[in-house]
């Protein structure tokens, strides 16, 4: 018996992009198709897709309108947007709702290879995590809690996309070592040498909105000028910001 295929869905208005996507996907993929943002969301909750290329500019409902609706219930598929847009203000919407990736048009298909098996892979490692980690990493001011693949500070979730618990996880992993954005583009994006090397200060950005008092005065996960971003320690007892505690059963 064959391995079964891991489930994309494409959603795009424009039906030969979709048709040129299919043709060269489906030999490693089995592809869904959906041509505006209300059959998107359809297919997804019939479908149940590993991964999602979500264009931005779809009729019915726009690509971000699918995207938020998606993440209320799940934090887990993979979303990668398609957009011909360059601005950063649409980069960051698409991270802050929770897009895992964006690609831009036009793109070449080993490209876009490349980023989906990069984001699969994300997606396994993640739901590997959250099923096996039984530790919270606490610090005077959040908790990491693998179980509940989350940030608190305090009580408080921070809510934190898949994206951002990934990247301060590794970060908390190798602490005070500084990863510039092309080792972390690497090491937690999983490319070798496509991606944005925008999208990492984006979600540096993001992720300290939500967990640093002082996102301004970041002392949690800082910059190193010209060389990148690092976990910091509590320079006064030379021990990590965050300590691995047990989960009380």
């Amino acid at each position: 018996m064959q391995n079964q295929k891991v489930k994309l869905l494409i959603v795009d208005d424009e039906a030969p992009i979709c048709e040129i996507l299919r043709f060269n996907l489906e030999k490693e993929y089995d592809v869904c198709i959906a041509g505006n943002g209300v059959e998107a969301l359809e297919k997804y909750r019939a479908e149940h897709p590993a991964l999602i290329l979500l264009d931005i500019m779809l009729p019915e409902l726009d690509g971000f309108e699918v995207l938020q609706e998606i993440r209320k219930t799940d934090k887990l598929t993979s979303i990668i947007m398609l957009t011909a847009r360059e601005r950063e203000e649409d980069v960051v919407a698409g991270f802050s709702l929770g897009a895992d990736d964006y690609i831009k048009k036009p793109f070449s298909i080993p490209e876009l290879r490349g980023r989906i098996a990069a984001n699969l892979r994300r997606n396994c490692l993640s739901e590997t995590g959250v099923k096996s980690a039984g530790d919270k990493s606490k610090g005077a001011e959040i908790t990491i809690d693998m179980n509940r693949f989350d940030v608190f500070r305090g009580t408080s979730p921070c809510g934190l996309t898949p994206r951002e618990f990934e990247l301060i996880t590794f970060l908390h992993k190798n602490p005070m070592r500084v990863f510039s954005r092309e080792e972390l583009m690497r090491d937690v994006w999983h490319y070798d040498y496509y991606g944005d090397l925008r999208a990492v200060d984006v979600c540096v950005r993001r992720l300290r909105e939500k967990i640093e008092q002082s996102p301004a005065e970041p002392e949690i996960i800082r910059t190193k000028r010209g060389q990148g971003y690092y976990f910091a320690k509590d320079d006064a007892s030379s021990v990590t910001t965050a300590r691995i505690l047990p989960i009380n059963k």
